[in-house]
C-alpha cells in the first residue's frame, strides 16, 4: 500500500504561483510513475501531468503546458507540481496518484485525498 498526502494548495491571484507537494509513505515512490489530476466543481476529473519513475520523462495536458512543471525527488519520496501563471480556470481540487503500470500509466493504483487550489481573478 502507498499512502499519498498532498499539500501546498491555497488561494492565489491570477498570474501567481503555487507549488504542490505529494508525500508518500508505505512504499518507495521510485517503483511508481506519478500523476497529477484535478477536478473542478461540476466537472469530471482531468489529467494534468505525469512523470515516469526516474523523472526523466514528463507529460502535460495542453491547458497547462508551459505553465506547470512536474518533478520528483525519489530520495524524499515526494512529487511536486510547480504551477506558474495561474488562471481562474485552474481552480480545482488537485490530486496526486501513483501507478505501477507502464505508459500511459493507467489505471493509477493509489490516490491522495486532494488539495484545493483557488485562483481569483
Amino acid at each position: 500500500q502507498v499512502q499519498l498526502v498532498e499539500s501546498g494548495g491555497g488561494l492565489v491571484q491570477a498570474g501567481g504561483s503555487l507549488r504542490l507537494s505529494c508525500a508518500a509513505s508505505g512504499r518507495t515512490l521510485r517503483n511508481y510513475a506519478m500523476g497529477w489530476f484535478r477536478q473542478a466543481p461540476g466537472k469530471e476529473r482531468e489529467f494534468v501531468a505525469a512523470i515516469n519513475r526516474s523523472g526523466g520523462t514528463t507529460y502535460y495536458a495542453d491547458p497547462v503546458k508551459g505553465r506547470f512543471t512536474i518533478s520528483r525527488d525519489n530520495a524524499k519520496n515526494t512529487v511536486y507540481l510547480q504551477m506558474n501563471t495561474l488562471k481562474p480556470e485552474d481552480t480545482a481540487v488537485y490530486y496526486c496518484a501513483a501507478s505501477g503500470s507502464s505508459y500511459p500509466y493507467t489505471p493509477y493504483d493509489y490516490w491522495g485525498q486532494g488539495t484545493q487550489v483557488t485562483v481569483s481573478s
